[in-house]
């Protein structure tokens, strides 16, 4: 439990109320991964401003459960954002699906979901 996401804030969030920290948690399984998908299409198809929506989308939640790679993603958005042609985006991009799917999985099998 929690290796690749934490709880920490989620629970201060939902002042320890379980019941809300199980729906943040299924709110992650829903947005996350279908976003994720999203931000792995734009960036395939360098279509920057739809990867900079779908990374900026990702960002409150990634931060929220403390997957570790809000840096990266903060990257890829930024290299939608201000359409940076001139930079390979591939190594943090990969950080960040690799730690969703984690994280998804994780969530997935902690929460029973």
């Amino acid at each position: 439990m929690e290796q690749h996401y934490k709880l920490f804030r989620v629970r201060e969030l939902a002042d320890n109320d379980e019941d809300f920290v199980m729906a943040l948690a299924a709110t992650f399984i829903e947005e996350v991964p279908e976003d994720a998908e999203r931000l792995k299409k734009a960036v395939a198809e360098k279509d920057y401003q739809e990867a900079y929506q779908a990374a900026h989308k990702m960002k409150p939640t990634i931060d929220l459960f403390e997957l570790g790679v809000l840096q990266d993603l903060i990257e890829v958005q930024d290299w939608g954002k201000f359409t940076k042609t001139d930079m390979d985006v591939t190594e943090p991009f990969n950080t960040v699906i690799a730690a969703v799917e984690n994280a998804t999985a994780e969530i997935k099998a902690d929460f029973g979901l």
